[in-house]
């Protein structure tokens, strides 16, 4: 098929592959690393036409960062549902943990935040950060210092996923995949963290 051929496909099919295309070229080079010009190639389509559908490769990035952190953030709230309290933290810790098998959707998410020393990604990056800790604060009603211990604890859940550690046989890689339960945060309060 000749690339003319390909690019008329239509420009939001066109788009939804580029941005899956995009998002394993992000994981593996982040915004700096990746090339436009290799997405194109893949893509099957000229480099001109991806910055016709995004403008710039910072926009795709960001397109790519906001898409790789709403789906998260939606897949935990959709997990949570109705629930409240210990068993939220239980079924949003669990999507979480099965979301970290997504390893381009990670790695994105990781880029995005080495990529923070840019003022346009750093916002794009805080608004989604707000918007997990309000879904997370939201359906549990745990206390701010909790919440940041889920967050923080999620993060470490990305460093040990990013490692590749579950085959790893040793005391500190078996202490990291210790996985959210129902009531881990529970002695986290206002009272005893101030």
């Amino acid at each position: 098929m000749s690339t003319g051929a390909v690019e008329r496909m239509p420009a939001q099919q066109r788009r939804e592959q580029l941005l899956e295309l995009a998002a394993e070229e992000f994981a593996a080079a982040g915004l700096h690393g990746a090339s436009t010009e290799a997405l194109a190639r893949r893509a099957g389509i000229s480099q001109a036409y991806v910055f016709r559908l995004f403008g710039t490769k910072k926009a795709l990035f960001l397109q790519v960062v906001q898409r790789a952190f709403t789906r998260l953030i939606e897949g935990m709230d959709r997990a949570a549902g109705h629930t409240s309290g210990a068993e939220s933290i239980a079924v949003m810790g669990g999507y979480y943990d099965r979301a970290l098998a997504d390893r381009t959707e990670l790695l994105v998410q990781l880029q995005a935040f080495a990529a923070c020393g840019d003022r346009e990604v750093r916002e794009v990056v805080r608004e989604h950060m707000a918007r997990m800790w309000a879904a997370t604060a939201d359906h549990t009603g745990m206390p701010p210092v909790a919440v940041k211990s889920f967050v923080a604890y999620g993060m470490l859940l990305n460093v040990a996923a990013a490692l590749d550690i579950d085959d790893v046989d040793a005391e500190w890689a078996r202490g990291i995949r210790t996985r959210i339960h129902a009531g881990l945060f529970n002695h986290l309060t206002e009272e005893n963290n101030q």
